[in-house]
C-alpha cells in the first residue's frame, strides 16, 4: 500500500486527499497495480492505477492512454473498454510513473449490460473509419504516439500506405529489436527481408487486397486481455478488452495474435466473419492472418529469447516458399 494517494493523481482526477485511499490490486510484469477509492460529491469513485520506474514508463503509459480512449471513442456506447483518466510523473516519487483508468471489476455478478458479444463489439470496433489525424486530410495508418506490445517500444508514424508501414514499423523494426537483444542472426534477418520486400507488397499491396481502410485495433488481444467485467461501477458486467496497444491498421490484423494464443472458441470465430467478412482475396486469409501473426512472433523472440526462432522461421519459410517469388 502507498501511504498516501500522490497529490498528481489527486490533482489530475481532481480528488480530496482526505476521501482518497489507495490499495494494491492484482499483479503485472511491468508495473505495480492499484484500486483508488474515492468520493466526489457525494459520489464514490473507484480507479484503477498503474505505477511504474524507468526510462520507458512515460512512454509506455501515454501510449496506453491514447489508446484506450481510441478505442472507447470509436465504439463509446458498447462498454468494451475501460476509458484513461490521466497519466504522468509522480511527486512523491522521482522516476515514476501513473496511469488511472476505471476500474474494471471482473468478478462482478451484476446484472444488466448491453448483453453484445465479444464477436459483435469487436465488429463494431473495426467496421468504424478512423479519424483523420491532425495535420492530414484523410485517415492514415499509424497512431499519435509510439505504443507498447510488452516491453517493446512501437514506432506508429503516419503512413499512407498499409503495407508499408506494416513492412517498415512492424516486421523490419521488430527484427532490428530482436537482433539487439539476441545477437545478429544472419538466417533470421535474411528471411525477414524477405518477407518485407517480397511477401508484404504481394499479399498487402493496394490494388491487391481490396477495402482496406485504417481503423483501430487494440493491438494485443490475446486472451489474458480478454474477459467480462463491470466498468467503473456502472452498468452489468460485459465483455471487455484492456491493456491495449492500438494503432490505426488494417483489421486483420488484430487476428494474428488472437490465432497465435488461441482462447477465442468456434462460435467467436463464426459471429465475427459473419459480421466482418473475409477481405479479398478471401483464399488469402490463412496467409495474412500468418503474416500478421509473424510480428508478435518476432517480438516474443525480442522479449523472450530463442524459444520463439523456431515457429517464427517456420512461418517465414511457408510464406516464402509460397509468394517470394514475386512482388505482383
Amino acid at each position: 500500500m502507498l501511504p498516501n494517494v500522490d497529490p498528481a493523481i489527486l490533482e489530475a482526477l481532481e480528488l480530496e486527499p482526505t476521501s482518497s485511499k489507495m490499495v494494491s490490486h492484482g499483479g503485472s510484469d511491468f508495473s505495480s497495480t492499484y484500486k483508488l477509492v474515492a468520493t466526489r460529491d457525494g459520489e464514490e469513485l473507484t480507479f484503477f492505477v498503474k505505477t511504474c520506474t524507468g526510462p520507458g514508463a512515460e512512454i509506455m503509459f501515454r501510449g496506453e492512454h491514447l489508446s484506450l480512449n481510441a478505442l472507447y471513442a470509436a465504439v463509446p456506447t458498447l462498454h468494451f473498454t475501460p476509458r484513461s483518466h490521466a497519466h504522468g510523473a509522480l511527486r512523491s516519487f522521482p522516476g515514476k510513473h501513473f496511469l488511472a483508468t476505471d476500474f474494471l471489476d471482473l468478478s462482478s455478478t451484476a446484472t444488466g449490460g448491453t448483453g453484445l458479444s465479444l464477436a459483435a463489439k469487436l465488429a463494431a470496433l473495426h467496421t468504424t473509419p478512423a479519424p483523420v489525424p491532425k495535420g492530414f486530410t484523410k485517415p492514415m495508418f499509424g497512431f499519435p504516439v509510439p505504443t507498447c506490445c510488452g516491453a517493446t517500444r512501437q514506432d506508429n508514424t503516419w503512413t499512407e500506405s498499409w503495407a508499408g508501414f506494416y513492412a517498415e514499423h512492424r516486421l523490419r523494426a521488430i527484427a532490428k529489436e530482436g537482433a539487439r537483444k539476441n545477437g545478429h542472426d544472419p538466417e533470421l534477418a535474411e528471411a525477414v527481408e524477405k518477407v518485407a520486400a517480397v511477401v508484404v507488397p504481394r499479399l498487402l499491396g493496394e490494388g491487391h487486397l481490396q477495402g482496406v481502410i485504417p481503423v483501430v485495433v487494440h493491438g494485443d488481444l490475446w486472451s489474458g486481455n480478454h474477459g467480462r467485467g463491470r466498468i467503473a461501477g456502472k452498468g452489468g458486467v460485459e465483455e471487455v478488452v484492456f491493456d491495449p496497444s492500438c494503432v490505426y491498421g488494417h483489421s486483420e490484423y488484430e487476428l494474428g495474435i488472437m490465432r497465435m494464443f488461441g482462447g477465442f472458441g468456434s462460435a467467436f470465430w463464426t459471429e465475427y466473419e459473419r459480421l466482418v467478412p473475409k477481405a479479398e482475396p478471401k483464399e488469402e486469409w490463412d496467409d495474412r492472418v500468418a503474416l500478421y501473426e509473424l510480428y508478435h512472433h518476432l517480438n516474443h523472440y525480442a522479449l523472450f529469447g530463442g524459444g520463439y526462432r523456431g515457429g517464427t522461421m517456420s512461418i517465414m519459410r511457408k510464406l516464402i516458399s509460397k509468394y517470394g517469388g514475386a512482388s505482383s
